[in-house]
């Protein structure tokens, strides 16, 4: 952990995945809402870059945990730093992930096993760990970066966005009365690195399905800050997942198959 000097003022907020797309997008509008931000990604590197940004920018203070989120020892060093009383966390953005471009069987198991680790079991763990002081505080936020893909029939990846929608669903309403607030963010297609990461080709989509991640952390950060257990930015896919649950799987399978 390399803690960087900066401004005190306001709460402090961890984002995993923070030095890229939504996380990255995550991390600089708390930071101009005036938190302080602990930043969480595997690159050593682009974290140091990205906490001299914020505090550039902003006048953030800042922490880097370089850690790997698929694995147990990177996880355990997020945990202790959830955990840890004399530095609480009242805001955490559960946004790191990966994505799979080929068909399950296509897949190597192990992959697959990384891939269902680090969107359900790791955001559970640190979900669970920010709750304690949370819960203890009588105040807290948690964001868990989920996908419209929750909401359509899309393989392991719709179902493991689907278990964080479920979950922050129920969160939302266990522990909304004892001051904390669950919110699954759900966007669509958007312009980060993700699709490039996986090598998607990004031209097979409509330009009208793609979103700003501004747009997309703006609408999930006050949908969060309003209680809402779940986000949807922007009308057209507030509209497209209306209109999956009342249509067959059958119908929505294709679209699905290239939605994020």
């Amino acid at each position: 952990m390399n803690p960087q000097t900066a401004s005190t003022s306001g709460s402090t907020a961890l984002v995993t995945g923070a030095t890229a797309g939504l996380g990255a997008e995550f991390a600089r509008q708390l930071a101009e809402q005036g938190h302080r931000v602990v930043l969480v990604a595997r690159d050593a590197g682009r974290l140091a870059a990205t906490a001299a940004e914020l505090e550039n920018s902003y006048g953030t203070a800042t922490e880097t945990i370089a850690a790997d989120l698929t694995d147990d020892a990177g996880i355990a060093a997020v945990v202790a730093r959830l955990s840890d009383p004399a530095r609480p966390v009242e805001i955490l953005v559960n946004n790191a992930g990966i994505g799979l471009l080929r068909p399950f069987e296509d897949n190597d198991i192990a992959e697959e096993k990384k891939h269902l680790k680090l969107h359900v079991e790791t955001a559970m763990e640190l979900s669970h760990a920010a709750l304690q002081g949370m819960l203890g505080r009588q105040s807290g936020r948690i964001i868990n970066v989920a996908s419209v893909a929750a909401f359509l029939p899309r393989g392991t990846y719709s179902a493991a966005k689907a278990w964080l929608l479920s979950f922050s669903r129920s969160a939302n309403m266990a522990y909304a009365a004892r001051g904390v607030k669950v919110t699954a963010v759900c966007p669509g297609f958007t312009h980060t690195e993700f699709h490039d990461r996986m090598g998607m080709d990004k031209t097979a989509t409509p330009r009208w399905m793609w979103l700003e991640a501004r747009q997309v952390v703006s609408e999930g950060l006050a949908d969060n800050a309003k209680g809402k257990a779940v986000s949807i930015p922007s009308k057209r896919y507030k509209v497209l997942t209306s209109v999956s649950r009342v249509l067959p799987s059958k119908l929505v399978a294709g679209p699905a198959r290239r939605a994020k």
